[in-house]
């Protein structure tokens, strides 16, 4: 560690807080866990928002749990809250009185520490050298966190450098609200345009359900081509030194694809015939775990893709954004159709019959230009959150050991700003 500014020290944990785990009732007794009567909130580390506060809780405790294995001992809302095994040093506070288990250390700090500069500090030392390896995750021991060293400035700067911090978080969580707030907008509005469309006509009952009397409802093979790509073998490294983009299905995450990030030679293009879909092509990934499998891409540039991706190649009727937006809003119905059998996948087979409202094409262009607007508001709102992010990374290591110091910073308004944008 570099010197440190006149005034600060470097303290063992130990000294600078009391701190206590806590304990994860048996099991394998059932009135811990559903029984009747007042329940208690029971944190893991699943439930701990880093930096957040803890309102809410998976699971909760029964009386007995809270009386036989804590002795009735609550730990008090405004608690410091760190893990130390398995997700080592994310920290949160108790919004609520509850229990916790036995991978977290609720933290009472000295009258000279300022809880939220200890939070922060905690947050973002190194555990890495400390930590034991055990056969279900990496583990501080008591000894280990005893000693971890914290560096404290003086009280008032303490406070100074956790209300900086706090005021960018406070600007990262009201983008993150603004995200949640735009993304369900956009929900709502496709269930309503996909349905009724713009024009208010009157519905008609199709095999989708009620639509617009002028709209048709068609299978996706009759107003769009369907095909799959080929991966070149990995094994020849030349086939992977070109300029051809390449798509991989994990690259199709519910986006429009403007760059790759592999790509093919001529060669390889030429030696597996492989197709170059142009602009406007809709890929889908059929193969993944996770989210990966229906999710769809919007092709901006000519590419290439895997056998593991279908590509989809709207006709003169189909408008190629409205598309995406309709595929993308029947994610969950695209999943459920590749989990038949012993299948995980989906297959062109199952899309040649997936049936797709067709309203009149300006009607699609208007409705893709309503969502088109909503998605820049939501990529405004992640763009932002991710500068104020790495604002935060930056600030965080450098204030800890005063190489920035807060009187260097001026953020007064960062938190009203974000407010009026949002």
């Amino acid at each position: 560690m570099s010197s440190l500014p006149e005034g600060w020290s470097v303290v063992p944990f130990e000294q600078v807080a009391d701190y206590a785990s806590g304990r994860t009732p048996a099991r394998a007794n059932a009135t811990y866990w559903n029984g009747e009567g007042k329940q208690f909130p029971w944190v893991a580390i699943s439930d701990m928002e880093p930096y957040g506060i803890i309102d809410t809780t998976a699971e909760t405790i029964s009386e007995a749990a809270f009386h036989e294995a804590f002795r009735a001992r609550i730990v008090p809302a405004g608690t410091l809250l760190m893990s130390f095994k398995l997700t080592i040093g994310r920290v949160a506070t108790l919004g609520v009185p509850a229990c916790h288990n036995e991978a977290i250390i609720a933290i009472y700090p000295k009258p000279t520490v300022d809880q939220n500069y200890l939070g922060y500090f905690l947050s973002q030392v190194d555990y890495s050298e400390q930590q034991d390896r055990q056969i279900k995750g990496n583990t501080l021991n008591q000894a280990k966190i005893d000693r971890i060293p914290v560096v404290l400035p003086p009280l008032e700067e303490q406070r100074a450098i956790a209300q900086i911090l706090g005021r960018v978080r406070e600007g990262i969580d009201i983008e993150l609200s603004a995200d949640k707030i735009a993304s369900e907008l956009k929900r709502s509005a496709m269930r309503d345009l996909f349905t009724r469309g713009l024009r208010a006509r009157a519905l008609k009952e199709t095999d989708l359900g009620p639509l617009p009397e002028n709209w048709d409802a068609c299978r996706l093979s009759d107003v769009c081509a369907l095909s799959t790509g080929t991966t070149p073998s990995t094994k020849r490294e030349d086939y992977y030194r070109g300029e051809i983009p390449f798509i991989k299905t994990a690259d199709i995450v519910n986006n429009r694809l403007r760059v790759a990030a592999t790509h093919i030679s001529e060669q390889a293009r030429s030696d597996y015939n492989l197709a170059l879909y142009p602009p406007g092509t809709v890929l889908m990934a059929m193969y993944g775990q996770g989210k990966t499998r229906g999710q769809v891409a919007l092709l901006e540039i000519a590419a290439a893709t895997t056998q593991n991706a279908a590509a989809i190649e709207p006709g003169d009727h189909v408008v190629p954004s409205f598309l995406w937006h309709y595929l993308m809003s029947i994610y969950d119905d695209l999943r459920g159709m590749g989990s038949l059998g012993h299948l995980s996948h989906l297959n062109l087979g199952y899309l040649r019959d997936l049936r797709v409202p067709i309203p009149p094409v300006d009607e699609q262009r208007e409705m893709a230009a309503i969502l088109d607007a909503v998605d820049n508001k939501i990529d405004l709102h992640r763009s932002k959150r991710d500068v104020l992010e790495e604002l935060f990374r930056s600030l965080l290591q450098k204030l800890m050991v005063g190489e920035i110091r807060v009187g260097q910073l001026k953020l007064d308004a960062l938190a009203r700003k974000d407010s009026e944008a949002a």
